[in-house]
């Protein structure tokens, strides 16, 4: 993630010395407009719409593409709940997907999944892990299904030359302390279509019939939430955002030199990436889930099967089907019964038991991170 310094200082400073916090008030070209205008340009998209949380920018962009009640999305085993969550947030259900040694969803088992109640896929970028969307694209193109990409947790990464967020019907973006783009909270809703642009506006803004905006399409005003950011949120956007290519190319020039290390010792290998000349995260494979408990001790490696929320078997509300007031329930608006079960996905919990993430460490020299390297191969040897 990208410091927060004297920028977003001074940033923050004008907004509180102007009074003015709102994001809708005096005009429309506060930062968080320019923020919005500045990320369309730099990340090649024709709309981006600024909201409180990666989890709000993925509930916007499925009730704008129109999934809704007795619908199917795909999500995959290998996400933070907040993926499989969404879906319901619109009335639609989860159908969990095993994920490939990528750490991102496979596109074979997608295949499998699909339904004629499905209406969706939702690809999940994984610690700036891209997925493979040309496989993707293919799917739904085949089977008409919308694609709303998760790329929360991979803000700025490019595959196969586009950006990650700007590939499918619509993406998300997330700027959660941890992520690439860190205003504590934040999220953006990304799309080149008008229409989706003008529905997920409308239902991050209480239907915002009382806005005059552009591309409005014809649509009819509906009932929305309020997912609206404030001016304080989009100064620290508009400070931060300068950061994120620069954060990026530190992340690329670091995973040649580990994977050089890494990968002279035969006691693990490095995970396939789907983009390998723009890889910016690095995952490694062990024989057993034990050398990767072992493995996992180094500072700066971590076992993805012990990552919490992060695995499907962990998402208690999912598994058992609950929601706040059964009445209100979407599992209950399915087509078809739905059942999950611990085991549904035992290939990504397999993976997941013996794949540990090794950090590239961007805010390293890089001669810091070539002694980083010799260490655990040292230590895996």
């Amino acid at each position: 993630m990208p410091r927060v310094g004297f920028s977003e200082w001074l940033a923050l400073t004008k907004v509180v010395a102007r009074g003015q916090l709102l994001r809708y008030r005096g005009g429309e070209q506060g930062y968080t407009t320019q923020f919005e205008q500045n990320l369309e340009k730099q990340i090649g998209v024709k709309h981006a719409l600024t909201v409180n949380s990666g989890t709000s920018a993925l509930i916007s962009a499925l009730a704008a593409a129109g999934i809704g009640p007795g619908d199917e999305v795909l999500v995959p085993a290998y996400t933070w709940v907040a993926t499989a969550i969404a879906p319901l947030m619109v009335g639609a259900v989860p159908i969990v997907v095993d994920v490939n040694e990528s750490l991102t969803i496979d596109p074979e088992d997608i295949k499998r999944k699909i339904t004629p109640y499905t209406k969706a896929i939702m690809p999940v970028h994984m610690l700036n892990l891209v997925c493979d969307m040309d496989s993707i694209v293919a799917i739904a193109r085949e089977h008409r299904l919308k694609i709303i990409e998760d790329a929360c947790q991979a803000v700025g990464l490019t595959y196969k030359g586009r950006r990650v967020g700007t590939i499918g019907d619509a993406g998300a973006y997330s700027f959660n302390q941890f992520k690439n783009l860190n205003s504590g909270e934040g999220g953006a809703v990304l799309t080149n279509d008008d229409r989706l642009f003008t529905r997920a506006r409308m239902f991050h803004d209480a239907g915002s019939y009382t806005r005059e905006y552009s591309y409005e399409s014809n649509e009819a005003p509906f009932t929305g939430m309020n997912f609206k950011v404030s001016e304080l949120t989009g100064a620290v956007l508009h400070a931060q955002l300068p950061k994120l290519d620069p954060l990026i190319s530190r992340l690329r020039a670091r995973y040649p030199i580990m994977v050089k290390h890494l990968s002279k010792t035969n006691k693990l290998r490095v995970s396939p990436h789907n983009d390998p000349e723009n890889a910016a995260g690095l995952t490694v494979i062990l024989d057993t889930a034990e050398d990767a408990k072992k493995f996992a001790q180094n500072r700066g490696v971590d076992r993805l099967i012990d990552t919490g929320r992060h695995v499907y078997t962990n998402w208690r509300p999912i598994m058992t089907q609950r929601t706040f007031d059964d009445r209100m329930n979407p599992w209950k608006w399915a087509k078809r019964d739905i059942q999950y079960s611990e085991d549904m996905c035992s290939k990504t919990l397999d993976i997941l038991s013996r794949t540990c993430r090794v950090s590239l460490g961007p805010q390293y020299p890089i001669p810091f991170m070539e002694w980083r390297g010799r260490s655990l191969l040292k230590a895996v040897s």
